[in-house]
């Protein structure tokens, strides 16, 4: 996978853990990936109740400030999923 050009300094993953994390406290979050993909997997008990569309929606208005931008650290979320406990 080729890099992806970024400005961001430090752990992506560790960040994308602690955005998701201050939106939903519970969550247990597994991050993989690099060059700006990455694979996103969270258990939170937020999501009971909730379309698979409004997890996803939760997780990734959680991350945005990752994602925005011409040298965000996150180009692109190749695979979510969102579950509960």
């Amino acid at each position: 996978m080729s890099e992806h050009p970024t400005d961001f300094s430090g752990s992506i993953p560790d960040a994308i853990t602690t955005a998701v994390r201050a939106r939903m406290p519970d969550a247990v979050v597994e991050v993989s990936g690099s060059g700006g993909h990455f694979t996103i997997s969270v258990v939170s008990t937020w999501f009971a109740g909730k379309s698979m569309l409004e997890s996803q929606r939760q997780v990734l208005g959680a991350i945005k400030h990752l994602i925005n931008g011409d040298r965000a650290p996150v180009h692109a979320v190749d695979s979510l999923v969102t579950r509960t406990p």
